[in-house]
């Protein structure tokens, strides 16, 4: 089995800090996933609308894990299509939370731009974005 040009140049997104956002996203899915599955299983009449958005939190993240982990440019650009993404959402459950508690009568992984997650679901993104770009400049010759 012959391997082409582009595969032996695949960009390896998953070295230095990358190996770190790796493994937090990978933390940040199990935690919003299993989080959503529980609450949707027992609760979902509760507060359907966070609960529905800490899956699609769990399923962001899960998408982003898979982008870095698989590499090359067409990945780093869809995951940083995905972090923008999920810095929009943050910023605007996060925003919605605070400016009107009662649209969420329990918390998802986004609200109050992740306090209950040690402020991560904003953090992430940003530094995903950072590096991501970085590592976009750092291929181009």
């Amino acid at each position: 089995m012959t391997v082409t040009e582009p595969e032996r140049q695949k960009q390896k997104l998953i070295t230095g800090p990358g190996i770190l956002l790796v493994w937090l996203y990978g933390v940040m899915v199990v935690g919003a996933v299993s989080r959503s599955a529980v609450q949707i299983s027992t609760d979902f009449h509760k507060a359907p609308l966070a609960y529905t958005l800490s899956a699609l939190a769990g399923l962001v993240y899960g998408f982003i894990t898979y982008s870095l982990v698989r590499g090359g440019e067409r990945a780093r650009r869809a995951a940083l299509v995905c972090c923008a993404a999920e810095l929009v959402g943050v910023l605007a459950v996060g925003a919605w939370t605070l400016a009107e508690p009662s649209a969420f009568p329990d918390a998802t992984v986004w609200s109050d731009f992740g306090m209950g997650y040690l402020f991560i679901p904003v953090i992430l993104p940003a530094t995903a974005i950072f590096w991501l770009t970085k590592a976009r400049r750092a291929s181009t010759p």
